[in-house]
């Protein structure tokens, strides 16, 4: 067996929960291998393997993500190209979609008895059209987002088979998956969606008006959305990752991906927990 570790030392005790990781996998005899990015930290572990991170993940069983929830998005786009699944590790502040706290590695054993359930996440594509063309393509966990930069208000227009279904003044709208319905989504208004569920989640971020409302689409809807703002300083985002400009006459389409990311739950009923632990209590 062959696990990849994909660590944020940016986050608090990531390096001591990714060393500690090491001793544990090495112990259950798996061979261990990890971004030649952590050489530096990570090169006492003589058992390690490093390589280019697209190499050895296509080449490995599981992926563990060390961090929090950004670092499991990132990780995220290597385990749904090649179709390996994903574990995450919370070392970060929420870690809502991590599987296992830094103070339970003890359930690693569980990667070698299989001992885990595979949740199969939906997740969106965001093709961009400008002058009939396709101009760039991109993949989301999480959320598409279509904005002005400093929060500035912007007409919408989202329509479907060439009906338009809404049109909102807004400082941007939000297209989730289930998955990410527990992150920007929320913040906007919209509901917490159970994340084994395919649909696509329309949410306006601070609609002026009273009566503008989530939508929630099934996920075999192709979505296209317009902005008609005087300025062309609209952009989208994908996973908080990356910001591309939306010029004035561009049109952005929302679909279903063919990918999907395949997410360890190693515990069983984590989303419960975590939305229960994570959301209804204050965060300390």
């Amino acid at each position: 067996m062959k696990v990849v570790l994909y660590p944020n030392f940016g986050k608090k005790n990531a390096l001591s929960t990714a060393l500690r990781c090491c001793d544990i996998l090495n112990e259950l005899e798996i061979e261990i291998y990890a971004p030649d990015s952590c050489k530096n930290e990570m090169s006492e572990k003589a058992f390690l393997n490093f390589g280019n991170i697209r190499e050895i993940v296509k080449d490995c069983d599981v992926m563990v993500a060390i961090g929090g929830d950004g670092t499991i998005l990132k990780a995220s786009v290597y385990a749904s190209e090649y179709s390996i699944p994903l574990l995450g590790i919370n070392t970060g502040r929420l870690g809502f979609m991590a599987s296992m706290e830094s103070d339970e590695l003890e359930k690693l054993c569980k990667l070698r008895t299989g001992e885990y359930l595979v949740e199969n996440r939906m997740m969106i594509d965001a093709s961009l059209i400008r002058n009939g063309e396709i101009v760039s393509e991109h993949t989301a966990l999480n959320d598409i987002v279509v904005a002005r930069p400093y929060s500035k208000i912007t007409d919408f227009e989202v329509s479907a088979g060439g009906r338009v279904v809404s049109s909102v003044r807004a400082d941007g709208i939000v297209f989730a998956t289930p998955t990410g319905s527990t992150a920007y989504a929320l913040s906007s208004g919209g509901p917490i969606l159970e994340p084994e569920t395919e649909c696509i989640q329309l949410t306006p971020i601070c609609p002026h008006s009273l009566f503008s409302r989530t939508m929630v689409f099934t996920a075999s809807r192709v979505l296209e959305v317009q902005h008609f703002s005087a300025e062309e300083n609209v952009y989208f985002s994908v996973d908080g990752r990356a910001n591309c400009d939306m010029l004035k006459n561009d049109r952005l389409i929302i679909k279903r991906s063919s990918k999907k990311l395949m997410l360890i739950d190693i515990k069983g009923y984590s989303f419960f927990d975590a939305v229960n632990n994570k959301l209804m209590n204050p965060i300390k």
